[in-house]
């Protein structure tokens, strides 16, 4: 029988995709330091934490929008941001995940298009396919660390078909912090052009002091434009508890995104109870976070640029980078080390980057990292990689 033609879209996950074969190097006895996935190890809050002990002795249903209580302690943050922010300007989803792709199904219709700049969160393809629309791929360049191209760009890229420009910011998988005078330049754009701005900040919190993140709800005169995806997988480290959300002042655009809600019911109670707690952790929490992503940022830096042939730019945020290695294929690479390479029965596992592209070709050589380890073990995570890459048969 046959299956659906989404197949034909719907793209392997780059982050994911090699699980295999780190799975067959655990059975044989190797361990595997896990780059290739943000997947922290800092704490979850204690608040967050203590709240699933107490859950209620009857999990019920939830409003389709959210928890109200939820909602309003959202919108009260938010509201620190930008302007006239309320609980109905939020909606609670099933993770950010699904936050995009509800915002995807109601902002645009089968066929389409969303400009993205690449490289980008490879999800995104796949929401995308979801939805029926097409991506259509804006090339930013490890040379100046992915930021945005001129606005020129993006005119040579939009047709009668263009709905929507979506990025992350800080990005995932680069780390780059947008600034405020590019975001202004988008804005013109889409104001101009009647498009979307779909402004995904999971990683908002997570800045090292060369550029705060500016959030999309700072900017005035776009309440119909703006859309912001957020959620608490990162800001937490709660990557399981599966709870995001949508703010935008655009009440149509809410309207639809119910619809969809109710159709899958509710997010999950007993999780938006735990994030309902944990927007009570002190700021103290978030600073040593910081503290830490920085310190691990800087020295995996400094390590991989050490490296002869690797390229890289200084991530601003988020806990990801993008090198270029000294490499034909870093998909091959990237199995290599898992397959046949070991220093003391270990081994790294990493992200190719060219699923992170929507244009083929693009990143072939790159990888994504995420330094989410403690120091101890990326530096041992990278010494595999400096030293796999001596060897390496595909070396260039």
């Amino acid at each position: 029988m046959n299956i659906s033609s989404r197949d034909l879209t719907m793209q392997e996950s780059p982050i994911r995709k090699l699980v295999p074969y780190a799975d067959r190097a655990k059975k044989e006895g190797t361990k595997v330091y896990h780059l290739n996935i943000g997947q922290p190890d800092i704490k979850t809050p204690d608040s967050m934490l203590k709240a699933y002990s107490e859950v209620p002795q009857v999990i019920a249903y939830g409003p389709s929008n959210g928890l109200a209580e939820y909602r309003e302690k959202l919108a009260a943050y938010y509201s620190e941001i930008g302007k006239g922010i309320e609980s109905d300007n939020v909606f609670v989803t099933t993770g950010g995940s699904e936050a995009i792709i509800f915002t995807l199904m109601s902002a645009l219709s089968p066929g389409d298009e969303v400009m993205i700049p690449e490289p980008f969160y490879t999800n995104y393809n796949g929401f995308a396919a979801m939805a029926g629309v097409s991506v259509v791929p804006v090339t930013t360049s490890i040379d100046d660390g992915f930021h945005l191209p001129s606005i020129k760009v993006f005119e040579e890229k939009l047709t009668d078909k263009t709905k929507a420009i979506m990025f992350s910011n800080p990005g995932n998988p680069t780390g780059t912090v947008f600034s405020r005078e590019e975001l202004e330049g988008l804005i013109l754009f889409a104001k101009k052009h009647d498009l979307y701005l779909i402004s995904d900040e999971a990683y908002r919190e997570f800045t090292y002091g060369e550029r705060t993140a500016v959030s999309i709800m700072e900017f005035e005169g776009i309440d119909d434009n703006a859309i912001l995806i957020d959620s608490v997988s990162k800001r937490y480290s709660a990557c399981g508890a599966r709870i995001g959300w949508i703010v935008t002042r655009n009440t149509k655009l809410l309207n639809l995104i119910l619809k969809f809600g109710q159709a899958r019911l509710c997010p999950p109670t007993v999780d938006q109870l735990a994030s309902l707690a944990a927007m009570d952790t002190p700021r103290s929490y978030f600073k040593e976070v910081v503290r830490e992503y920085k310190g691990r940022r800087d020295f995996a830096y400094d390590e991989l640029i050490s490296i002869p042939g690797v390229i890289a730019k200084k991530p601003e945020g988020a806990f990801y980078m993008v090198l270029a290695l000294p490499v034909k294929d870093a998909d091959d690479f990237a199995k290599w080390l898992l397959s046949d390479f070991r220093i003391d029965g270990e081994t790294t596992m990493v992200a190719p980057a060219e699923g992170f592209y929507s244009t083929n070709g693009l990143g072939k050589n790159q990888i994504r990292l995420a330094y989410v380890l403690n120091k101890d073990d990326l530096k041992k995570a990278i010494n595999i990689i400096r030293e796999g890459l001596k060897v390496y048969p595909g070396r260039v």
